[in-house]
């Protein structure tokens, strides 16, 4: 006989079934993603209509059936209200909810990916960093998370890591300065490189304490773009949408 199952995670995507059903996509941090249906949850009197929307953080309980979850229960830890307070925080958080669903994994511990998430979208919601820099900081860590990330700690072709001069989109990583000669490559100066390197190796409870000046965001947005028009290979509809709100 098969027995509910309590995993912790955050709904990432809500579509309406029939009159008051939902399909809600869940990242969990023991499981991965998961679909799952909600019986009632649409319904104005049921427990489960709020903790059933985007961005919703908690325990969930569900009933494992042989090919579908179904959702028990929730105690929801946290909404992210203040999100949906404002449109364009709004925008940023649907748009790292999308990033999140598209890299996520069924049936695999996603606890790295899940804690990344919840970290931003609470340096989203305190509004004390600028949201491009969230946004920047997000997309690169993410990187990590799956195991893709470029190397800006030594040069891909000799491996010196005193000297690094230039990024190579094409070679995925930095190059030091006597073996920068492509065209490609974009220049980086000491700050925007600690700056990157600071991404890549700091503690995620940590990772969204610093600021930046407009040249190494400037300098941040420029790479992030080339890595994520180079090797990912996916039109983000909400990142559409984010660029509309917020310009």
């Amino acid at each position: 006989m098969r027995q509910n199952i309590v995993l912790t995670g955050m709904v990432l995507q809500v579509m309406p079934m029939g009159e008051y059903d939902k399909r809600i996509t869940v990242l969990t941090k023991e499981r991965g993603k998961i679909t799952a249906f909600a019986r009632g949850a649409r319904r104005p009197v049921s427990q489960l209509l709020a903790a059933t929307s985007p961005f919703s953080f908690g325990e969930f309980e569900f009933f494992e059936g042989r090919s579908t979850y179904n959702l028990a229960k929730a105690s929801v830890a946290n909404y992210f209200r203040e999100l949906s307070e404002d449109p364009v925080k709004a925008c940023y958080g649907f748009y790292f909810l999308e990033v999140a669903d598209f890299y996520a994994q069924e049936n695999s511990e996603e606890k790295e990916l899940l804690k990344l998430l919840y970290q931003t979208l609470r340096a989203l919601g305190k509004g004390t960093l600028d949201a491009r820099l969230v946004r920047r900081v997000y997309e690169l860590r993410v990187l990590l998370a799956e195991g893709e990330y470029p190397n800006f700690f030594s040069c891909q072709n000799c491996g010196e890591t005193d000297g690094l001069a230039c990024f190579s989109v094409r070679r995925h990583g930095m190059l030091c300065g006597h073996c920068t000669k492509e065209t490609d490559g974009i220049p980086l100066d000491g700050s925007t490189l600690y700056t990157l390197q600071y991404i890549f190796s700091a503690e995620l409870t940590k990772l969204y304490t610093f600021t930046v000046s407009d040249h190494v965001l400037d300098l941040m947005e420029r790479i992030t773009d080339r890595i994520y028009a180079d090797q990912v290979s996916h039109s983000f509809r909400s990142l559409e949408i984010l660029k509309t709100i917020a310009g």
